[in-house]
């Protein structure tokens, strides 16, 4: 096992509110991946699994209930957390902890996105 994470989903009331706060913050895409049925709206981040090994959803369904409680899903900040996190207030969310210095372990910072949903963003710098 590379990791104890596998795969999570972010729940969403507004897919395309939602994808595009994402896109914007993280700088990267999401693909489309509506289910069949169409009961639900799904986007999975552009990852490469051979490479990054843990990817993940936004989705928006029935079951789809964004919460500031539970879990915290720790997204990857990329080289400088300073720049994802300059861009979450511009799209919409807001910063709920700035930039912390957590040591060896690099820096971390809280946010709420445009759902209603605690996320957090993690870089080594």
């Amino acid at each position: 096992m590379k990791s104890a994470i596998s795969w999570f989903e972010i729940p969403v009331t507004d897919y395309n509110r939602a994808k595009k706060f994402y896109t914007t913050v993280l700088g990267i895409g999401i693909t489309d991946h509506p289910m069949p049925d169409g009961t639900m709206e799904y986007g999975v981040f552009d990852y490469k699994p051979e490479e990054e090994g843990v990817g993940g959803a936004i989705f928006k369904g029935d079951d789809a209930k964004p919460s500031m409680e539970g879990v915290t899903v720790y997204l990857n900040g990329g080289n400088d957390l300073s720049l994802p996190l300059s861009r979450v207030e511009r799209a919409g969310g807001k910063v709920l902890l700035p930039k912390t210095d957590i040591g060896e372990n690099g820096f971390f910072a809280l946010l709420k996105d445009t759902e209603g949903n605690k996320v957090a963003l993690h870089s080594m710098s």
